[in-house]
């Protein structure tokens, strides 16, 4: 079906601005005039472009930055502490935002509401967009009528969020550049400089020293199987990738991920630090421990912890409290635990959950500076140890040459 980009002035005088799907440009002229608004200019959107668009850019186009939907989520807080209409709320955020496929949600869950559905079943028709969690919390507050305490919780889940993520891609940053420069150093020195000056060296008939034979040798592998070798780790590497998509594969994965020397304390505290913050805005928004597990479950960011989360709700639907089958459960921290005891048996669980993610979020940052001082240095001495090699490689025969003319 066809969209086209509309600006309408709504009954307040406000001009609005958004995208709308419909059979002709008249229809979508009848669709605005049946929303009480009235269209000043309707133009259909070019399909052409759309349809040339890669699958794999379509998808990275289409998705809504954590950014865009902070500021959302913002807005609508602020409008509906305000007292302004709900359909209003969605014009104005419609027209305000400058991200095309949220405006496209915005109207289409404004429609919605229009047509009768309440404002969770709204948010719910749009899972690419807002998460289990964003839907359970705005489901909970639409039923308690504290929408906007909960807005505000979301708020920060999603600053919270953005925050680790934002810290761990900054710790990768520069292990990820010191790898890059030890790859490009490799393929510079064995492909372009060191076959260059055996070359030389051996019509001159100097006896290549052992390194230079070793990395001569290495070159001469690398040039008769080089295509064999890259065919094999492409097929290897599109392998994975597939398995890695499935549920097993991401579960090994992570799996792994956790056991690992020095990632794995980094996504333990990251998990930690997740699972007590959300866990604690989850109780304290009147959501049961049930449905929270089950949000737990698909918001964790980990399938190994995730199946913990399945088997904790196997455990309590039996009618145990939390804190006993948590005790049982793999990669739960003791502080984790002992602090869930003590907040179920106090009646202040939601309390103690937020202690526990603030203790972990100070953790998390230890743990990520950790991370970094342990990678660096290593990446280090590995190129400091290979960029030593060929100089030895290539310097020990060019020493033998100036001997030989002296």
């Amino acid at each position: 079906m066809p969209t086209y980009a509309y600006q309408a002035i709504n009954e307040q005088g406000q001009t609005l601005k958004g995208i709308i799907e419909a059979e002709s440009a008249d229809a979508a002229a009848d669709i605005l005039n049946g929303r009480g608004v009235l269209p000043s200019r309707i133009q259909e959107r070019s399909r052409g472009k759309k349809q040339r668009t890669l699958p794999v850019l379509d998808r990275w186009l289409r998705h809504i930055p954590t950014a865009d939907l902070i500021l959302f989520t913002k807005q609508f807080s602020t409008l509906f502490k305000a007292g302004v209409p709900m359909m209003s709320i969605l014009d104005i955020l419609a027209a305000q935002t400058e991200h095309p496929r949220l405006a496209d949600v915005i109207t289409t869950m404004r429609q919605a509401i229009k047509e009768g559905a309440p404002l969770y079943d709204a948010f719910r028709q749009h899972p690419g967009v807002f998460t289990p969690l964003y839907c359970a919390m705005i489901h909970a507050g639409e039923v308690s009528g504290s929408l906007p305490r909960v807005m505000e919780r979301l708020k920060y889940i999603l600053e919270h969020e953005q925050k680790v993520r934002s810290d761990i891609r900054s710790a990768m940053f520069y292990p990820t550049f010191v790898l890059g420069l030890l790859v490009v150093a490799f393929v510079i020195l064995l492909g372009f400089v060191l076959p260059k000056f055996a070359a030389i060296l051996t019509r001159s008939g100097v006896d290549l020293p052992l390194p230079t034979q070793i990395a001569m040798g290495i070159y001469q592998f690398m040039t008769t199987y080089g295509v064999f070798i890259l065919t094999g780790l492409l097929a290897v590497l599109a392998g994975t990738i597939v398995y890695l998509r499935t549920d097993q594969g991401r579960y090994i994965k992570d799996r792994l991920l956790i056991r690992a020397p020095i990632v794995g304390p980094v996504l333990v505290k990251s998990a930690m630090s997740r699972f007590s913050s959300i866990f604690s805005i989850l109780q304290s928004s009147g959501i049961g421990i049930l449905d929270a597990m089950t949000i737990l479950s698909g918001t964790i960011g980990n399938a190994a912890i995730a199946r913990e989360f399945d088997r904790l709700r196997e455990l309590l639907e039996e009618g145990r409290g939390i804190a006993a089958p948590l005790r049982k459960a793999r990669y739960f921290t003791p502080m984790v635990v002992n602090m869930v005891a003590v907040g179920e048996e106090s009646g202040n669980l939601d309390e103690m959950l937020e202690e526990v993610a603030s203790h972990y979020d100070e953790e998390l940052e230890y743990a990520i500076r950790k991370m970094t001082n342990a990678i660096g240095p290593i990446l280090i001495i590995s190129l400091a140890v290979m960029v030593g090699f060929f100089a030895v490689a290539i310097f020990l025969p060019i020493a033998d040459l100036t001997k030989m003319y002296h």
